[in-house]
């Protein structure tokens, strides 16, 4: 049995990841953990932490990534799964399951993206596209972002400059380097992501539509469950599902 503490618990992914923890064997709630709360009270009960909270909206993100007891001695050492939007990855002494999307679907996307690019070469445009209700507060999405990073670096040429978000006026010629990257919000869409590959005469499109947060409060769980015991690091949803 693997013993898991929400932090977010009050949040639409926090309500999802209760919701769907119910009807996966081998995993019990043993904590819930949300804003104004200190996550310590409540750690020494749980296995591994699900941290979901919004790092500008919550201050208890920050906060409970320095809460986590750390040291190989500490009885409240504790494993993370982190799913937090907006944060930088902090190192730990313990082991972090730490993406931009733990859907297994965006994750065979993301799989999907690498090889095309790879094999399609430069001879091919490469535009993400992504969708997302309208009260998302960040653009482009970390799934959008990592996407086009994936991409990139298939092909060799990944840096900051190579990206552009969106396009106005005479803005010349599309490069053969660049990659565009454009952002929809509307309605209640959970999130709808495409990769096109374009070249003359031919255009292959990878995409991926979730229609319920259960799909990212599912394949959260399942990393949860995977990350308990293993060696301190950062891993992501490639290493749970055998992508690598």
């Amino acid at each position: 049995m693997t013993n898991i503490i929400i932090a977010g618990a009050k949040g639409r992914m926090g309500q999802a990841l209760l919701r769907c923890a119910e009807s996966i064997p081998g995993i019990k709630v043993t904590g819930q953990v949300d804003l104004g709360q200190n996550l310590r009270d409540s750690i020494s009960a749980g296995d591994v932490v699900v941290d979901f909270t919004f790092h500008e909206k919550h201050r208890a993100s920050r906060a409970n990534l320095r809460r986590t007891p750390q040291g190989n001695g500490d009885r409240h050492h504790r494993a993370r799964r982190e799913g937090t939007e907006g944060n930088g990855a902090h190192l730990h002494a313990i082991p972090m399951v730490w993406t931009s999307n733990f859907s297994m679907g965006v994750n065979a996307l993301f799989w999907l993206t690498r090889k095309a690019a790879e094999v399609l070469g430069s001879n091919f445009d490469v535009e993400v596209v992504e969708m997302h209700h309208r009260m998302k507060k960040d653009a482009p999405s970390g799934t959008a972002k990592t996407l086009a990073q994936i991409a990139a670096e298939a092909r060799l040429r990944y840096s900051p400059s190579v990206l552009r978000h969106g396009r106005e006026g005479l803005v010349g010629e599309r490069t053969q380097t660049e990659i565009g990257v454009h952002s929809l919000r509307g309605g209640d869409v959970v999130g709808d992501h495409t990769v096109i590959f374009a070249a003359n005469g031919e255009r292959l499109e990878l995409t991926h539509k979730a229609s319920t947060r259960d799909t990212f409060a599912s394949g959260a769980l399942r990393a949860a469950q995977w990350v308990v015991g293993k060696r301190p690091g950062i891993y992501d949803m490639q290493d749970v599902l055998g992508l690598r």
